[in-house]
């Protein structure tokens, strides 16, 4: 039996993705933790496939080296529901600074490491 409280805290800690660079911040940390048919629709209504995510991603860690932009962003409200065996969607909110999302990441741990699938953004305000 899996204690969701524990894959609770787990992924808590890495939300929001591609924000916490003690994950890294190489196209090879990004490649071991999106699966490879990844995507999103960010809080524009807009899909971006792995590629355009990436391209997004290494704009913003070359213009913001030490992650200063978002040292002010604050996440609540996590909830954690297994959809399958090792398979996980975890909601959240996000605040950065003046707009409020809420956020939906599909996790599936495999071989004991983490791996996103998909996730969401839904502007609130």
């Amino acid at each position: 039996m899996v204690d969701v409280r524990s894959v609770l805290a787990e992924l808590e800690r890495r939300e929001p993705i591609f924000h916490r660079r003690e994950y890294g911040i190489t196209r090879d940390d990004f490649d071991s933790l999106t699966d490879v048919d990844f995507w999103e629709v960010g809080a524009s209504g807009t899909r971006y496939d792995r590629d355009e995510v990436w391209a997004a991603l290494e704009r913003r860690y070359r213009q913001d080296p030490a992650g200063d932009y978002d040292v002010d962003w604050e996440t609540s409200d996590f909830e954690v529901r297994e959809l399958a065996p090792d398979t996980y969607l975890l909601t959240y909110t996000l605040l950065q600074v003046d707009r409020l999302t809420r956020r939906a990441t599909l996790w599936q741990r495999r071989a004991g490491e983490w791996t996103i699938l998909y996730h969401q953004g839904t502007v609130v305000l």
